[in-house]
């Protein structure tokens, strides 16, 4: 249901972007977000952003990634700057609508070599 992609391999201190798109529309949508599953951990919540535009974020990447929508285009993106090793993760987008569906994306990998 969700295209992710704009992960790669990059060095620590540099930037990657990464976009969600719906393969088709989807109705109802609530609440936008990026989550991350590195290997060996558990999947965390990495942000998000809300229909009426407030977003939230993991401690950990505060001031370093940001997280913004293209409305007309349906797609979501997460500006990842000042990247470090321990952002390595599998990169998942993630939609909620209004009618308690959720959808998830088939997850872009991020590197950040030190």
């Amino acid at each position: 249901q969700l295209q992710a992609s704009g992960g790669g391999l990059v060095q620590a201190g540099g930037s990657l972007k990464l976009s969600c798109a719906p393969s088709r529309k989807i109705s109802g949508v609530n609440v936008r977000g990026w989550y991350r599953q590195a290997p060996g951990k558990e999947r965390e919540l990495v942000a998000v952003i809300l229909n009426n535009g407030i977003t939230n974020y993991e401690d950990s990447v505060k001031g370093r990634f940001t997280i913004s929508r293209d409305i007309a285009k349906n797609t979501v993106f997460l500006q990842m700057d000042s990247l470090k090793p321990e952002d390595t993760a599998v990169y998942l987008c993630n939609t909620k609508t209004v009618y308690g569906k959720v959808y998830w994306g088939q997850g872009t990998l991020v590197t950040v070599s030190s």
